[in-house]
């Protein structure tokens, strides 16, 4: 009788341990996006952005590039197949520093794949200085911090992970009635760090972002029916499609 009386309470008390450390690893990463979030969100300057600017804080230095290398075709200065391949039409007709970067990226035979062009413009130190200005007035993030955000992105994905796998369990090892409480206390680590990876998720350069908080509120009042605002935000999806299949034959050969 003895043995079987306490063999429920063990069943029933297990998952208390279980719980702690789900409460512990989700409020560790929380704690650390939130405070990246609010460094981040303190700093910024500039009431107003180029179209270049625009695409760096929203794709970095590819998307840099890729609205050089349309404007570029559009000018009639560079012809993009939509093989995939960029050929110099005027090699002397550079308005910039960055166009004439994104030429000599092309090469001196005049033609080159966009993906390797795409890789060697977007080194340039005409993008790097402008990625610097952005930094320096605030609305870009610096490198160290870009690192930094993405290890938090990835420390409050497995905290999530790991609470939903620790609830998952200790619902199992549990006795059928007592999986209401469970589920119960285990929903708050888990809706506290789904909560705090959409917050990492926005702010992670993996996906899109390399605007620092105030970069984001400049980027999100610009015109949205500008066709080349769209290209800096979005990217080269909203291009007439022989441009998008330019730079989808790059994205078929280097997936990611």
């Amino acid at each position: 009788m003895a043995g079987r009386s306490v063999l429920p309470y063990n069943l029933i008390m297990v998952w208390v341990p279980l719980l702690l450390v789900a409460f512990v690893v989700s409020g560790v990463a929380c704690a650390r996006v939130c405070r990246d979030a609010v460094a981040g969100d303190g700093r910024g300057r500039g009431d107003a952005l180029s179209v270049r600017e625009a695409a760096y804080l929203a794709g970095g230095p590819l998307r840099v590039v890729d609205l050089t290398l349309v404007g570029l075709h559009r000018s009639g200065l560079v012809l993009l197949a939509h093989t995939g391949w960029a050929t110099v039409v005027d090699g002397a007709g550079g308005r910039d520093e960055v166009e004439r970067a994104a030429l000599g990226a092309i090469g001196p035979g005049g033609q080159a794949r966009i993906g390797d062009v795409r890789q060697l413009a977007a080194g340039a130190a005409s993008v790097r200085a402008l990625a610097d200005g952005l930094v320096a007035r605030g609305l870009a993030l610096p490198e160290a911090e870009r690192r930094d955000t993405a290890a938090g992105a990835r420390g409050v994905r497995g905290a999530f992970l790991l609470t939903l796998l620790l609830g998952a369990g200790a619902v199992l090892l549990g006795p059928a009635g007592e999986r209401g409480p469970v589920v119960a206390w285990f929903s708050l680590p888990l809706v506290a760090a789904g909560l705090c990876l959409l917050i990492a998720r926005a702010d992670d350069p993996r996906h899109g972002c390399w605007a620092s908080p105030a970069g984001r509120r400049l980027l999100s009042g610009l015109s949205p029916h500008d066709p080349l605002t769209a290209l800096a935000r979005r990217g080269t999806e909203v291009l007439e499609p022989e441009l998008r299949a330019a730079f989808r034959v790059h994205d078929r050969r280097h997936p990611g």
